[in-house]
């Protein structure tokens, strides 16, 4: 007998020889016709695999991210299949899944492939998967495997570095194809595919070798799931922030300026600002000093700090001056530069903690092909901040840090959030700088400090900075997308690249420990994801015009202008549509600005004094009307409702 652990701690006896799908019988019917991958001791199986050893076992299903895994690896398998029929005499290569679908790189040698052959290869993979074809796994030797693929000189580069023994054929239907394993039972599971586009691929990535057609596809347990993933694709489409910033006239890209290098329009220059004192106003309650650093420094500085070793050869080359051996690099990050402003003055433990925070905009060269609208650039503003405090203090700043994060998630509408411990890889140590030592006091650090603030928390191993553990937070927005917003970091190692000290109660000098935050992360990929998070409709408080004044005719400008200074003496922003459109046009473009009042004028409202309000995205409600004094008190309930008060 050997002995089953599973998710619950529960244990179960079996025989020796029983398969993931007999214990997920076991358990319940009803449970095993969902299991649809496993994996034990980490390793990823198939759900008829015997087990021999005790061991932990986990049974995913479809909505489990490794049963999607399996689900879509599977389907490139029957994808493959379908090409193979469909293009005879090409070339197959690797297949694997990717989020939300899976692609095939394929050689079609002389053939061509289109987004009108679409329908045909979907309707190939479905026909193939009504078969039920079992997926299973076989051990080949080295010399079968180069034979099988000896035409086929991509399998054959790839069998050549496999050791003998290691080799594994997946067979399903009459199909064949080299594969490490984790699948789905039977390919009649797979009920909707849909074929997404094809793209150019060079083989193994590397643009000296031959360019493949890659084919993207994704595939779902049911028609309708996959009906709502397309449907949520389009709203994906209309919500795009480089979309939306053209429309809102908040940025632009220009390629005399160069790549990923963004420019703010006047529009988005001011939602920045308003952003950047949000913020600030809170960090001055909560102690941090400001400070400024240059945009560039000297190659050592960064040799120091570990950030050259880290980013020096992905990024913009040494700037060299007329001075002989000189170089300058633009800065990757802003910490180097906050640790020598932390050393210009020797400090007492009486003056800690020191809080220096810096919008500071840094720089590192993405390659082309990763560059992203706002999402990923160039050149990008960090609200960055650096804490400076003793072991003992290190527990309460921060739960201050996490206090600060919550408040801006809070104001902006983000309150589906998961806290993710970001740790060390626990055999790859290599990457890391600093002592086992420092490491494991910094993780206990933030793991105690997320278990006393009662967050929802996962823990990622593998996902730390080269420097220190981290607390991320990891947002979902509008669309159920999971984003990276947010993150606090505990560092004992640059204290010690920059020699930072501190006097104690001893009179003895002591290493600060430092905490680096971000509750933005960056200017420019938290505004893209708030826009599409949003869909443009961002809270009121941040809104670049909360009303724009509509006058039925030019008979009443004069009276627009009268409304405009009432509500800008009551700081409210707002501006007059003077053009000679009609109302409905103006209101159109008013939606489309996507401005959150209307503020309609004409004869009633002169006489009366009031304005007729129209809300944005409410069609047919009917308008309201109301003294200037009233609008401002519904405008500042609405700010209330949604801005929250820092308090430390």
């Amino acid at each position: 007998m050997i002995k089953i652990t599973l998710p619950d701690g529960s244990i179960r006896e079996f025989a020796q020889g029983v398969t993931p799908m007999e214990v997920a019988k076991n358990i319940s019917e009803g449970f095993a016709r969902n299991v649809i991958s496993a994996s034990f001791n980490g390793t990823t199986i198939e759900t008829e695999t015997p087990l021999t050893t005790d061991g932990n076992l986990i049974l995913y299903t479809w909505n489990d991210a490794e049963g999607k895994k399996a689900f879509w690896h599977s389907t490139s398998h029957v994808m493959a299949q379908a090409l193979e029929e469909l293009y005879p005499g090409i070339k197959l290569t690797l297949g694997p899944a990717i989020a939300n679908g899976f692609y095939y790189d394929v050689d079609f040698e002389d053939q061509k492939i289109s987004e009108a052959d679409f329908k045909k290869i979907e309707d190939r993979i479905l026909e193939i998967s009504r078969g039920k074809y079992d997926f299973k796994m076989r051990p080949v030797s080295k010399a079968e495997a180069l034979e099988m693929y000896k035409d086929n000189v991509y399998k054959t580069e790839l069998i050549s570095n496999l050791e003998d023994g290691t080799i594994t054929f997946c067979d399903h239907a009459t199909f064949t194809d080299l594969c490490r394993g984790g699948h789905i039972p039977n390919t009649g599971i797979i009920k909707a595919v849909k074929i997404m586009s094809v793209a150019g691929a060079y083989w193994r990535g590397d643009e000296k070798n031959k360019q493949l057609t890659r084919v993207y596809g994704t595939s779902f347990p049911k028609q309708k799931d996959l009906t709502e993933y397309l449907e949520l694709l389009e709203e994906a489409k209309r919500r795009d922030h480089r979309k939306l910033g053209k429309e809102l006239e908040l940025f632009a890209f220009s390629q005399k300026v160069g790549q990923g290098l963004p420019l703010w329009l006047p529009k988005g220059a001011a939602l920045r600002e308003r952003l950047e004192q949000f913020l600030k106003r809170a960090q001055k309650k909560a102690g941090y000093e400001q400070v400024v650093s240059p945009h560039i420094g000297q190659k050592e500085l960064y040799v120091t700090s570990g950030h050259y070793a880290k980013y020096g050869a992905d990024s913009f080359q040494p700037i060299h001056t007329p001075a002989e051996g000189e170089e300058f690099l633009l800065k990757p990050m802003n910490c180097p530069h906050h640790c020598e402003i932390y050393n210009v003055r020797p400090w007492s433990y009486k003056d800690l903690p020191k809080r220096y925070a810096e919008f500071g905009t840094v720089y590192r060269y993405e390659q082309s092909g990763e560059l992203h609208g706002l999402t990923r650039v160039r050149g990008f503003t960090q609200d960055d901040a650096h804490i400076f405090c003793t072991p003992e203090q290190l527990d309460e700043e921060f739960k201050k840090v996490i206090d600060l994060v919550l408040y801006v998630f809070g104001s902006l509408g983000f309150e589906n959030f998961t806290a993710q411990i970001s740790l060390r890889d626990q055999e790859n140590r290599e990457k890391y700088i600093g002592t086992d030592e420092n490491w494991e006091k910094a993780e206990n650090a933030i793991i105690n400090a997320a278990r006393d603030k009662g967050l929802n928390t996962v823990v990622e191993y593998g996902e730390a900075a080269f420097y220190g553990p981290k607390l991320d937070f990891m947002v979902k927005d509008a669309l159920g997308r999971q984003w990276q917003l947010g993150t606090i970091q505990v560092d004992y190692n640059l204290p010690e690249r920059f020699d930072l000290t501190y006097k104690g109660a001893d009179n003895e000098l002591h290493r600060p420990v430092m905490i680096h935050r971000a509750p933005f992360g960056s200017m420019e990929r938290f505004i893209a994801i708030l826009l599409e998070h949003t869909a443009g409709n961002f809270p009121l408080w941040l809104m670049p015009e909360q009303a724009i004044i509509l006058s039925l005719s030019e008979k009443y400008e004069n009276y627009a202008k009268k409304v405009l200074d009432l509500l800008e003496n009551h700081e409210i922003r707002a501006l007059i549509d003077n053009r000679n459109e009609t109302i409905g046009k103006k209101i159109r473009d008013a939606e489309m600005q996507k401005i959150p009042f209307m503020l309609i004028v004409g004869e009633e409202e002169e006489k009366n004094g009031t304005i007729s309000i129209r809300r944005h995205g409410q069609e047919g409600k009917g308008n309201i009307t109301v003294s200037i004094e009233e609008f401002a008190s519904i405008v500042n309930e609405e700010i209330k409702k949604t801005l929250k008060v820092f308090t430390v």
